[in-house]
């Protein structure tokens, strides 16, 4: 039985479709995309998978043959909000898991405010709590960003910085090549 044997899944340009959450498909799908010739082996585990007629390496890091572009718009979610503000609180300035965070209306729906990317920031239980349904100038209270719309680079970025639960030694080549060498 094959588990924990996930494919990091490069676009064409040998760049990962996503750093967070990392874009990685199970062994069965890579096996099934190698097969239907949608995508390049760039490197392999050490394990084999059977069958009558072949024996097969499953991959450990694939290409995709078409580029996918990814200039399209980020969806507005929780979790991307979490991301652009990079699971910080904007009130209180520290850091939290995701599942300790909700996200804040700047300005209160109950006061008109819409839930879009230039309303609402990520705050913790407690400084939500205080903010409650209240204006900012009147509980002295201001994110330390404005919110506003992130491009999909913004989002890469800050995934970056929370590296997934596994990495196979053979994706660390291809997970922060692009990244600015310090001098």
């Amino acid at each position: 039985m094959v588990v924990g044997k996930p494919a990091l899944v490069l676009n064409a340009d040998f760049r990962p479709l996503n750093y967070f959450p990392l874009s990685v498909w199970s062994w069965q799908n890579s096996v099934k995309a190698v097969f239907m010739d949608r995508v390049n082996v760039v490197s392999e585990y050490e394990h084999e998978i059977h069958s009558p007629s072949f024996t097969m390496r499953l991959p450990s890091v694939i290409s995709l043959k078409q580029y996918v572009p990814l200039d399209r718009n980020p969806a507005f979610t929780r979790f991307n909000v979490f991301l652009r503000d990079s699971f910080v609180c904007q009130y209180c300035a520290r850091p939290f898991k995701s599942e300790d965070l909700t996200f804040d209306h700047v300005i209160p729906r109950t006061r008109g405010g819409s839930t879009n990317w230039g309303n609402v920031v990520t705050a913790c239980g407690p400084c939500n709590l205080r903010k409650g349904h209240r204006l900012l100038a009147s509980v002295d209270m201001y994110p330390i960003r404005p919110p506003r719309r992130p491009s999909n680079h913004e989002l890469q970025e800050n995934g970056r910085a929370f590296p997934p639960y596994f990495l196979h030694e053979s994706w660390r080549d291809f997970l922060y090549w692009d990244t600015e060498l310090d001098a």
